[in-house]
């Protein structure tokens, strides 16, 4: 399993859009507070890995390929808050649920589904959110299961819930939706109606080769 995270902890005001430089002092805070989101994908990360070593230990087989996490950085942070309307004050961070993010690439469509519902089962796991885009795809053909999910991080003198949102996909939705964001990439007002649908062909295509790759697995 591979882990991938972002411990870049640097805060440079220099590096804000003008119209956020008024707030960098206030932000400052969050920089001191983004170890709790890092705390917070350390929690959830381990209890998949704790998972995915117990489904081995029982089954030999892992259903988690790989894992990716990243802390959003305080700029992207500061940039969102301000989109959202929010007040540009550190306080409005919790308003924001993807600052932690982890993306769980599981080999079947099962897996998504029972690593889910194995995590969610856990006590101190608490639901905020859940879309699950394979059963009702995006526009685009995206697919995928996102999840918002509460978890305690319990630091010297208090318990703090930090949200976590998990993107769990297959290794093949996770192929399309790397090669449709690269293929995007700075393009979205350039890109033709014949690519936008082609891509939505491939995402469709590919849907069909995952659940193919699923009957094969629960036949052998």
């Amino acid at each position: 399993m591979i882990l991938e995270k972002n411990d870049d902890f640097s805060f440079d005001p220099g590096i804000l859009p003008e119209e956020l430089k008024p707030a960098a002092g206030e932000f400052m805070k969050l920089v001191q507070a983004r170890h709790l989101y890092q705390a917070a994908i350390k929690e959830v990360s381990t209890k998949l890995e704790i998972l995915d070593d117990e489904f081995k230990a029982r089954n030999d087989y892992n259903p988690i390929h790989h894992m990716e996490c990243r802390v959003k950085s305080v700029k992207s942070t500061m940039e969102k808050i301000n989109r959202k309307g929010f007040d540009l004050c550190a306080e409005s961070m919790s308003k924001i649920t993807d600052i932690a993010g982890i993306r769980v690439i599981c080999n079947y469509i099962d897996d998504i589904y029972k690593i889910a519902e194995l995590l969610l089962k856990q006590s101190d796991i608490e639901l905020v959110r859940e879309k699950d885009y394979i059963e009702d795809p995006k526009n685009n053909g995206y697919r995928s299961l996102h999840l918002v999910v509460l978890v305690p991080v319990f630091l010297s003198d208090k318990v703090e819930k930090v949200p976590v949102e998990l993107q769990i996909r297959t290794v093949v939705m996770d192929a399309w939706a790397s090669l449709e964001h690269e293929l995007k990439y700075k393009r979205e007002e350039t890109i033709s109606k014949t690519a936008v649908k082609s891509l939505k062909q491939c995402a469709e295509e590919m849907a069909a080769v995952d659940a193919r790759m699923q009957k094969i697995h629960r036949e052998l």
